[in-house]
């Protein structure tokens, strides 16, 4: 099969036509956000079941001080922000610290010049007199310049993205921070930590159907980009959490046998009733398991900050 058109973006043609010809089928989670996917996780962050927003959101707001002091930097020093999006939870622990008045310069890095720009303005709207050197580029090849630098650096890696990771990837990607971390720098992690399975399962299977809509939006896209031909109302959403290893798994299932094609793969995909697609998954992690993992990849847990239910960690690690 040869792919020619050049208007697509190829990784996500070359992605959907492995994940959905491999025999457990696939999709990567990577793809969720579009334009359109981005929209419809806006309104997931806003429902009153999806707790991890409003849960880091306080610890920023509340605990910076705290942070900043078990920081115990005694001189200037850079704040190296990993997918920082909009900047507004961060920008409550910048303005915390220029409240103590921390020396620093915020230096938020995406491979997306656009992405930059917005958070620039919205971060300068709110903190005028702040310190920013953006970065606009590949997270790793920013890291290596920076690892260069006698500056120490907080490194910040917010959302709880860490649980979309597989073990073994999420030890390969803390792996290459750390690489790029002097000793004394510290990084500090948004994770989702292990509680009620209901409540999980709640913020992951909403009853407003928006999280359905959220992985739908994954079909949507290939008819739209890749000029599929997918019935949606053949397909369903469902998702399961195991508290005994703290793993969310979402996917996507077919309600009948049935085929679509995507003129632009040139391949018909055929699917057998109930059949499944793997879309993501979101591990949540018990404190023991913060620990064991720091302690794998020779970090020190300074301390893990907690919200006041105990739902979300921020936790601080030094190398």
């Amino acid at each position: 099969m040869k792919i020619t058109t050049p208007t697509y973006n190829l990784a996500f043609a070359e992605d959907v036509l492995k994940g959905l010809t491999d025999k457990k089928k696939h999709l990567s989670s990577r793809y969720f956000y579009d334009d359109e996917g981005s929209h419809i996780f806006q309104q997931i962050m806003k429902m009153p079941e999806y707790y991890p927003t409003n849960c880091e959101f306080e610890i920023l707001s509340e605990q910076s001080e705290n942070i900043l002091e078990q920081l115990n930097f005694k001189e200037k020093f850079n704040i190296v922000e990993f997918g920082s999006g909009d900047g507004t939870k961060t920008k409550q622990l910048l303005q915390a610290f220029l409240n103590k008045n921390a020396d620093f310069t915020y230096v938020p890095i995406d491979i997306s010049e656009e992405a930059i720009l917005i958070l620039e303005e919205n971060i300068r709207a709110s903190i005028p007199e702040i310190q920013m050197n953006s970065k606009v580029g590949d997270y790793f090849d920013i890291l290596e310049d920076i690892s260069k630098e006698e500056t120490p650096n907080l490194f910040l890696f917010l959302g709880g993205n860490i649980g979309n990771y597989k073990k073994d990837d999420a030890l390969d990607l803390l792996q290459k921070f750390a690489s790029g971390m002097k000793k004394g720098d510290k990084l500090l992690m948004g994770i989702d930590l292990q509680k009620s399975p209901r409540t999980i399962q709640k913020a992951y299977d909403d009853p407003h159907g928006i999280t359905k809509m959220f992985n739908m939006n994954l079909l949507q896209r290939i008819n739209r980009e890749l000029e599929a031909d997918i019935d949606l109302d053949q397909f369903d959403f469902y998702c399961h959490y195991n508290p005994e290893n703290g793993k969310v798994n979402s996917y996507l299932f077919s309600l009948i046998k049935q085929k679509f094609y995507s003129k632009i793969l040139d391949t018909t995909f055929t699917f057998q009733k109930d059949e499944m697609i793997w879309t993501e998954l979101s591990k949540k992690y018990s404190l023991a398991e913060i620990e064991e993992l720091a302690s794998t990849l020779d970090f020190k847990v300074v301390e893990n900050f907690l919200d006041k239910k105990g739902y979300f960690a921020d936790s601080l690690w030094e190398k």
